[in-house]
C-alpha cells in the first residue's frame, strides 16, 4: 500500500519511524536536529494513521448474497477479549 505524498509503503515509513524514535530515545542527538526529527517523526506518524484509517474503510465493506455493499460491524469488545 503506497502513499500518495511520499510514495514509500506503509511498512517503509513504519520502520523510518520507528528509526527515529530509537535515535531520539538515544539522547544524543543535537537539540536542532532532535527537534527536525521530531517533526518528521509527527508527519509520519500522521501519513501512518492516515493510511491505517483509509484501510479500515475498505476492510469494512462487506458484499451481501445479492451483490450488495453493505458496512461491517466489527465487534471490539469480543476481538479485544480474544487477545
Amino acid at each position: 500500500m503506497t502513499n500518495n505524498k511520499n510514495d514509500k509503503t506503509f511498512e517503509e515509513n513504519l520502520d523510518e519511524l520507528q528509526k527515529i524514535v530509537d535515535n531520539l530515545q538515544q539522547g544524543e542527538v543535537p537539540l536542532e536536529e532532535a527537534m527536525d526529527q521530531f517533526q518528521k517523526g509527527i508527519n509520519l506518524s500522521k501519513i501512518l494513521e492516515k493510511t491505517l484509517s483509509e484501510a479500515e474503510k475498505k476492510l469494512t465493506k462487506v458484499m451481501t448474497a445479492d451483490g450488495q455493499e453493505t458496512t461491517f460491524q466489527l465487534d471490539t469488545k469480543e476481538s479485544s477479549e480474544e487477545q
